[in-house]
């Protein structure tokens, strides 16, 4: 009993040092970070030196390995679905914006094609304007329960949708609520990729953004016999199957990658403001380079998903096989992004720039290529190379961002991208249906929808000499710190304090 409850003055002292040390050993971070001090407290001979050598040993952490396969096939196929459900009843939308036109237009409605094609438009633009909030749920409550919650929020929208009789209420029903919900669902299924895969991270995502290709083929034909024989109504209810199915698979969204370290006072449950907007990744000039020079490329890339088929209608007549356009697109979209999926893993680094920016070539001058045919012909082969490079620029979205911000803020980085590309999303249709009211065709309104993708293009192709330019100095400055620590090394205790002063100096320089 003596033993346990007397203690004597150097057990004393020893347990005030063992308490001191333990917030160094839990926070190394902080302590590394007094390294200017360091001489000082080595000339004190307190405790402090002690723990100042214990930090390097206690912040070194295993890198976390990924798994490349197991539970994330399982994922994979999840996400996969998730493309395909949003962004195939999007794709879709021409077929619905005929039958649209039929249910709440009139023939004496001038502008009647500019107001319906703002129900697509608000869709596709509220998708991608709502990431920037989505990356912050996902940061703060995960992939699984953002992908869950969006994908019930879609449903609703759905479900509201097929019990509006009139144009007016399909914009809020339609083109935000049920938008919403598809924003909150598929960018956790980005995210998710990326705590299963990274040797095997471009072709995953080539297979899962393939899902989307997939639908975008079947769904044309499906949407049309449901809307001949069940009505546009019961037709938006069909679709909410789809949201469902989409809930479920956000289930298996079971996050792997280590949070981390929690900067947040004792008992604090809301995270700092730089971790809700983590306004860091705005300091890559690449990065800011590429969320302003994809944006500045899409003013014209939905305006033939939208358009398209009225235009063929037009051009060909009524009985014109138009959803075979969509279906090329599609198809070849799909074997796009499995095969730029794999090519991107044997891109180094930011080069894999260099395949959005010949897309984004590749679909600029299609798109001018349209008026142009007067064969049908013709256009199947315009929409063959259109989708063929539309899967290359939607397949490796992902592994750029994880090449310019890295693993732990590709959320964000997503979500501000993605929020930066619904203003062209939005106003690219409405503009080229307003086009088609004033001049009587889309002739013009396809040929302007070409210039943006390859303006887009050639900034893009600023990245990579500006991320090795980034590089060049980072390693420069690494070379200095090398040598100023090689000194210290060399020179022993005696070396600290002009070592201190050495690296003072070059920093003020």
């Amino acid at each position: 009993m003596t033993e346990g409850t007397n203690m004597t003055d150097n057990e004393s002292e020893t347990t005030k040092e063992m308490i001191a040390a333990e917030p160094a050993e839990e926070t190394p971070m902080k302590s590394f970070e007094k390294r200017p001090g360091e001489a000082e407290e080595k000339e004190n001979g307190g405790s402090k030196g002690t723990i100042q050598e214990q930090v390097p040993v206690t912040a070194e952490e295993p890198e976390f390995e990924h798994p490349e396969g197991g539970w994330g096939w399982v994922v994979m196929l999840a996400a996969m679905w998730c493309n395909g459900a949003v962004f195939g009843i999007q794709n879709a939308f021409g077929i619905l914006f005929m039958s649209l036109l039929n249910e709440f237009g009139s023939a004496d409605d001038e502008d009647l094609r500019f107001k319906t094609a703002w129900v697509g438009s608000l869709s596709m633009g509220m998708i991608f304007f709502c990431s920037p909030i989505v990356s912050v749920f996902t940061d703060l409550l995960g992939c699984r329960v953002t992908a869950v919650g969006g994908a019930a929020v879609g449903l609703v929208g759905l479900l509201a949708s097929s019990f509006v009789t009139t144009l007016g209420p399909m914009y809020f029903t339609y083109g935000i609520v049920f938008a919403t919900g598809c924003s909150f669902a598929y960018q956790p299924s980005l995210v998710i990729l990326g705590h299963y895969f990274k040797k095997r991270l471009g072709l995953v995502n080539g297979i899962v953004t393939a899902g989307s290709s997939a639908f975008t083929v079947t769904l044309p034909f499906v949407l049309s016999g449901l809307l001949e024989k069940v009505g546009l109504q019961n037709t938006m209810r069909v679709l909410s199957i789809l949201m469902f199915i989409l809930m479920l698979a956000g289930l298996t969204y079971t996050p792997l990658l280590p949070k981390p370290v929690n900067s947040n006072k004792p008992g604090s449950r809301c995270p700092p403001m730089s971790k809700l907007f983590n306004v860091s990744i705005w300091n890559s000039l690449g990065y800011r380079i590429w969320v302003f020079g994809i944006p500045a490329a899409l003013y014209g890339y939905f305006v033939p998903y939208v358009h398209l088929m009225k235009h063929v209608e037009e051009r060909f007549g009524k009985d014109a096989n138009k959803e075979v356009l969509l279906m090329c697109i599609g198809v070849t979209s799909g074997v796009g992004r499995l095969i730029f999926g794999r090519v991107a893993d044997y891109v180094h680094g930011v080069n894999k720039v260099y395949l959005q920016v010949s897309s984004f070539m590749v679909i600029g001058v299609m798109s001018m290529m349209i008026p142009l045919c007067h064969v049908f012909g013709g256009l199947i082969a315009v929409c063959l190379l259109m989708g063929l490079f539309d899967g290359c620029f939607i397949c490796i979205m992902a592994p750029i961002a994880f090449e310019l911000v890295g693993s732990q803020n590709v959320s964000q980085a997503i979500g501000f991208l993605l929020g930066m590309m619904s203003v062209p999303m939005t106003v690219g249709p409405p503009i080229a249906g307003f086009l088609r009211d004033r001049l009587g065709n889309y002739d013009v309104a396809f040929y302007l929808a070409g210039i943006p993708p390859i303006v887009g293009g050639a900034v893009l192709c600023l990245i990579p000499w500006v991320e090795a330019r980034r590089i060049r100095r980072e390693q420069e400055a690494a070379k200095d710190v090398t040598q100023i620590l090689e000194f210290k090394r060399n020179s022993g205790g005696q070396g600290d304090a002009l070592a201190a002063k050495t690296a003072d100096a070059k920093s003020v320089i």
